[in-house]
């Protein structure tokens, strides 16, 4: 049976993998970027819980992070419409199927990353903050 986190970040990737762009999680960025773009989902730090007595339940702010990525043409426009998309898909749902209190998407942190005898990538970091309750620690 897979642990509380895990079911939440399987829903995230779920959720993410219904956008047009290649989603893959915990991956190293491949050699070729597609066209549609490519977001990355890595786990991320659930911090320390706050803890309640009774009954007992861990109660998390994790911070998951979704890398997206784009190569060629308009790289600034296809950047910020992917990262929009990532807050809207996170927008038409924010208990992630009921498994979590919430997720909200931050602003993104953008960077380029120039590839040697390759067009420049352009890529973002966006946080996703998952509000939840596990009964394990």
């Amino acid at each position: 049976m897979s642990s509380c986190r895990e079911t939440i970040l399987s829903a995230l990737h779920a959720r993410l993998s219904t956008l047009p762009a290649a989603v893959l999680r915990g991956e190293v960025l491949p050699e070729r970027v597609p066209a549609e773009g490519l977001l990355i989902l890595r786990d991320g730090d659930p911090g320390q819980p706050d803890v309640s007595m009774s009954p007992l339940a861990y109660h998390y702010e994790h911070d998951a992070e979704v890398e997206a990525v784009v190569q060629g043409l308009d790289r600034d426009e296809r950047l910020d419409k992917l990262c929009n998309d990532v807050g809207a898909v996170l927008a038409a749902d924010r208990t992630l199927g009921g498994l979590c209190d919430w997720a909200e998407a931050k602003a993104p942190r953008t960077v380029d990353l120039p590839i040697e005898g390759a067009a420049t990538l352009k890529a973002a970091i966006v946080t996703v903050k998952l509000h939840y309750t596990s009964l394990e620690a």
